[in-house]
């Protein structure tokens, strides 16, 4: 029985991976409404269990990337939190919606995962379900700016990731 359940965790990662890739292609088309219609219905996606684990898996592929751009370390990349008006805010000056993607990647970088889950259970919780879509949209734009950064300087992106650039 343990290798049906293997072989059940294991298409449930595939089915996760291939919901992922398909709000990274829409995001990357600008086309925000597909990209969280991939993700779930609208008015269930803070509901859904989906939603908390895709999440996840695009801020821990964040926090890859920036190590890697980061060079292990040695050249830390800084996180800005910018305002409507592109001007740099204090995190606690940031809309509730972005407070949280960025304490979830915060805590991703500094290899907290069970803060970063927490943080992301507080939105889904807690959050209207326009800014949970405010914080998944976060999510797959920086996915997209950091794995563009990395393949521009040869570096490494997480493979299921970089089929999104060659669809």
């Amino acid at each position: 029985m343990g290798a049906v359940w293997a072989d059940e965790h294991h298409g449930h990662e595939d089915a996760l991976l291939r919901r992922a890739q398909r709000a990274l292609v829409a995001a990357a088309l600008s086309d925000e409404e597909d990209a969280l219609e991939a993700v779930g219905p609208a008015g269930l996606r803070n509901t859904m269990p989906q939603t908390r684990e895709l999440l996840l898996l695009l801020f821990g592929a964040c926090s890859t990337m920036i190590s890697a751009l980061g060079d292990g370390g040695d050249r830390p990349v800084r996180v800005q939190v910018l305002d409507e008006t592109g001007e740099e805010v204090s995190i606690d000056q940031a809309e509730p919606a972005m407070r949280t993607a960025v304490r979830t990647l915060l805590a991703e970088v500094h290899g907290n995962t069970d803060a970063a889950a927490d943080q992301v259970e507080i939105a889904l919780a807690n959050a209207a379900p326009d800014e949970v879509d405010s914080v998944v949209l976060a999510a797959l734009h920086w996915t997209l700016r950091l794995a563009t950064e990395c393949l521009e300087r040869d570096l490494p992106v997480p493979g299921w990731i970089e089929s999104v650039f060659s669809e």
